[in-house]
């Protein structure tokens, strides 16, 4: 029943002839052998490598029963808490507890503990003593320095403290696995393997490596937010595969070390992995349960890339896989598409052929292979470097030869097109074969919001990259005669966004007939820039204060604003546009946003005196957008910088 899955039961190690795992691998998420996730990558890497691994998948935390069903591993247990940070995945940016697991059988809540890495680990630590441990995943990954924990509200240590464990391995985690395995099998002691690049460690100060990037210590960013940004871009700066450097950070009477980050996979190295025989489907003990809901949108995807030189400050991508771009032959992408046809429950559609952004094929710039990314600069943002390589030749006939393949109706792009990269390109050609082959009816794509105060601070291009890209679009789709539409992903409450950005972007959405349906708030999730700056209300880079949204109140406003459209948020609407003096876009022409009524419109007198300052609505709305560049607002009545102090 089980053939083709590494084992999972004491049932099954038992038929297997094994009477101790070499290596004991415990996750948060159920057992999905897919290479979209992590746990399957890693566990299939050490498997081929000849060693023996048994899976504890969401061991219950309250017993020890699921800890110590394979005894003890004969080297190491690995503990990771699956696919995403385990906070993130129980709770919303509000902070309240969701009610579904993507990664859980049967999508059921609360399967795993919060903070599932550290507890997995004191567990362990509990039931076998001082065994080896090593931790990875993106929860440690992004833990491996002292972080500012939305939940906590709070700075927490390293997570290498907190879990106890004796290694850490951060970023994608092949190169590192694979020598780690071999080490402890040839008898090496984890304490004593301190030279793996992409991993951390801990030691005492007297053995810090000479030459490092010090980052102020824990207590010092606990207690001080400007040691913190000071700390956030020593960690950016120095996260680079050619010219990083060892970065260590003092936690208490030891030293945090973490080494150079591994060196990105080569295209042969990315074959080899994707080849690994996968099953690509949930453990059959899901079954029952309907299976595991987070392996429906990528059952049936591939991914050809790897890294993200897009570089935007909300994500976690340049701290964990890395901002260079490495890819997968053709050949190998081909093999894996013609596997996919012959499951048994495929029906011709290629979900996706993408990454972490799916039109990047290689490095932004020639420089970057011997120099490495530019510190502290976006290949992208504000504007594209000139040095700039825009290519999409390669992608573009991987994507003709996928469609040619027998079985294949449909080849779709969902993991997100970078427009802004895809409008450097001098050819229509692949964005005319985009909308005619790719696009099923809505293309998403992200251009988070409209000010260029929010955009700046979330590494993001201007909005006239997205506009221009908006009318190639429709022009291209009009011309094939196609109804499609784009999709944009927007953000709420970055830092940065005052309610004057907010409406901004509503006004900008009422103007380009954009009705979103989803909005995400900004959700300050462990190791990023833009958690850096919510936090500590500075920009790292700069060490300019910027603005935060924070309270409940002016959250949901600024989230509400961007579907003003929306009944059940007319009230709220309401009072963040009287609260920033914008009467000129409350009524029933065509420009406002929502329409007011006797009980809520200010006297007459005051309406009067409101539509003479506002006679030229456009020459109004310029002079407010100037004034979010720094200066208070002489038309709000209360505004938010002036509450907040100085800025």
């Amino acid at each position: 029943m089980y053939k083709g899955f590494l084992p999972v039961s004491r049932k099954e190690m038992d038929e297997l002839g094994i009477e101790q795992f070499d290596f004991i691998y415990i996750t948060g998420d159920a057992y999905v052998d897919h290479p979209s996730f992590g746990v399957a990558i890693i566990t299939r890497l050490i498997e081929a490598m000849g060693f023996t691994i048994g899976i504890i998948s969401q061991p219950d935390w309250h017993t020890d029963k699921d800890f110590k069903k394979f005894g003890s591993p004969k080297y190491a247990f690995l503990v990771t808490s699956g696919n995403i940070d385990s906070m993130v995945a129980h709770y919303t940016s509000a902070k309240r507890k969701r009610s579904e697991d993507a990664y859980t059988a049967g999508g059921i809540a609360g399967k795993r503990p919060d903070r599932a890495v550290i507890v997995y680990c004191q567990k362990i630590r509990e039931y076998f003593g001082d065994i080896p441990i090593a931790i990875g995943g993106l929860e440690a990954s992004l833990r491996r320095f002292a972080h500012y924990d939305y939940w906590d509200d709070n700075v927490r240590q390293s997570i290498l403290v907190d879990s106890g464990a004796d290694l850490l391995m951060y970023g994608m985690g092949e190169h590192q696995i694979q020598e780690l395995c071999k080490r402890l099998s040839t008898g090496e002691n984890i304490k004593n393997i301190h030279d793996i690049r992409g991993t951390c460690y801990l030691t005492e100060p007297v053995n810090t490596p000479i030459g490092s990037a010090q980052c102020p210590s824990y207590e010092q960013v606990r207690d001080n937010k400007k040691e913190y940004a000071k700390a956030t871009k020593i960690q950016y700066d120095w996260q680079d595969e050619v010219y990083g450097k060892t970065i260590i950070q003092r936690h208490g009477n030891m030293m945090l070390v973490q080494n150079p980050p591994a060196y990105s996979l080569t295209t042969e190295e990315l074959d080899y992995i994707y080849s690994l025989p996968y099953t690509r489907t949930y453990h059959p003990s899901y079954e029952a349960v309907g299976g595991v809901p987070g392996i429906e949108e990528v059952r049936f995807s591939i991914t050809h890339n790897r890294g993200c030189f897009g570089y935007c400050n909300f994500c976690s991508i340049a701290l964990h896989q890395g901002r260079r771009v490495t890819c997968r032959s053709e050949k190998s992408i081909l093999e894996e598409a013609e596997r996919i046809t012959k499951m048994p429950d495929f029906k011709g559609y290629i979900h996706d052929v993408g990454g972490p952004t799916a039109n990047f094929r290689s490095t932004s710039c020639e420089k970057q292979i011997s120099k490495g990314l530019c510190m502290g600069k976006k290949c992208l943002a504000p504007k594209p470097c000139p040095a700039l390589k825009v290519e999409h030749t390669e992608y573009m006939e991987i994507l003709r030869k996928i469609r040619k393949i027998k079985g294949i109706k449909r080849v779709f792009i969902r993991s997100g097109i970078r427009y802004d990269y895809l409008m450097e390109d001098k050819s229509n050609e692949f964005i005319r074969e985009l909308i005619k082959y790719h696009v099923s009816g809505q293309l998403k794509v992200a251009p988070e919001h409209c000010s260029a105060v929010v955009l700046d601070k979330m590494g993001k291009p201007h909005i006239e990259a997205y506009k221009a890209f908006q009318k190639r679009f429709y022009e291209i789709t009009k011309g094939i005669g196609k109804e499609q539409y784009l999709v944009p992903y927007l953000m709420s409450s970055h830092p940065g966004s005052t309610l004057n950005e907010a409406i901004e972007l509503a006004v900008f959405l009422k103007e380009n007939k954009i009705r979103p349906e989803q909005v995400q708030d900004f959700y300050p999730t462990p190791g990023t820039i833009s958690t850096c700056m919510f936090y500590t209300e500075l920009d790292p880079y700069t060490m300019e204060r910027v603005y935060v949204p924070k309270t409940p109140e002016e959250k949901a406003q600024q989230r509400a604003l961007l579907q003003y459209f929306r009944p059940q948020n007319k009230e709220i609407v309401l009072k963040a546009l009287r609260k920033a003096g914008r009467y000129d876009l409350i009524g029933t022409s065509p420009e406002c946003l929502v329409d007011g009524d006797k009980n809520n419109n200010r006297k007459s007198g005051e309406r009067n005196w409101q539509k003479k300052i506002n006679s030229d609505s456009r020459t109004n709305r310029k002079k407010i957008s100037q004034n979010t560049h720094g200066k208070p607002n002489r038309n709000t009545t209360t505004s938010h910088r002036n509450r907040k102090g100085k800025r």
